[in-house]
């Protein structure tokens, strides 16, 4: 169970090779958070992941999870849930895509959509229904600001993220006075493996501040985080923006 401060002692992990997710993990292990689940391709990365967290201290399990294979998610998890309590379930795969190719190449698109929001419903609904049984727990959905208004460079991966972010309000509010708790965490540009060589954003950031926007959010019992928060005005301010005048911003 949480503590006072909502911390969990039990974190399942989707997508277990996350920056994002593992500096959550890092953070939330030196708080309280003993039992760490990692769910992800197997893969010498999965288990380099696990053997890292381990030496923190918690008792870490890798278990292999297939974005791609939705049919597949229900028994995986089921085993997860079947083990114990899960007190936070944290949503963090994704794919970034290549625009520029996924423009020309259409089987692409369909890849990263598939994996960033068909993947993510199955799973998202499969872990809230195991949270539902259980009577407690936190789902953390980790969106992005790309969402909020799709720009001329990324709007395949930005459409993904929308729908993501769309469902996973939607479910919190379908899971209101349940005992489970949807959190949506929406980062602006964070510096990632994913990110390399890519041109930086206004107010980037990194996994570590993510992390503790998380648990920030978590001891907040908050619905929607933004990070940084200064997104949260930006964004409003660029989502009401004309399109002819939003077309011709270096975004």
């Amino acid at each position: 169970m949480k503590d006072a401060f909502g911390i969990p002692q039990s974190l399942l992990v989707l997508g277990g090779t996350s920056q994002i997710a593992l500096a959550t993990a890092r953070r939330l292990i030196a708080r309280r958070t003993r039992t760490v689940w990692l769910a992800g391709r197997p893969t010498p990365a999965l288990e380099a992941a696990a053997s890292e967290l381990r030496a923190l201290g918690a008792d870490v399990h890798t278990v292999a999870f297939d974005a791609l294979d939705p049919e597949s998610h229900e028994v995986v998890l089921g085993k997860v849930f079947a083990e114990g309590d899960i007190d936070m379930a944290l949503l963090a795969f994704g794919i970034l895509g290549d625009q520029a190719h996924d423009e020309r190449d259409p089987s692409g698109a369909v890849r990263v959509a598939q994996t960033n929001y068909t993947g993510a419903v199955s799973a998202g609904l499969v872990t809230a229904s195991a949270l539902q049984d259980q009577g407690h727990g936190s789902l953390v959905v980790l969106s992005s600001v790309a969402g909020e208004r799709a720009r001329r460079t990324d709007f395949i991966y930005g459409s993904s993220k929308a729908g993501l972010d769309a469902f996973a309000q939607g479910l919190g509010d379908a899971l209101h006075g349940t005992g489970v708790h949807v959190m949506v965490v929406r980062p602006g540009f964070v510096r990632t493996k994913m990110t390399a060589g890519l041109p930086e954003t206004p107010l980037a950031t990194t996994p570590e501040a993510v992390a503790a926007a998380v648990e920030l959010g978590l001891r907040r019992r908050s619905e929607t985080v933004w990070v940084p928060g200064t997104l949260r005005v930006v964004m409003s301010a660029l989502r009401h923006l004309p399109r002819t005048v939003f077309r011709r911003l270096p975004l």
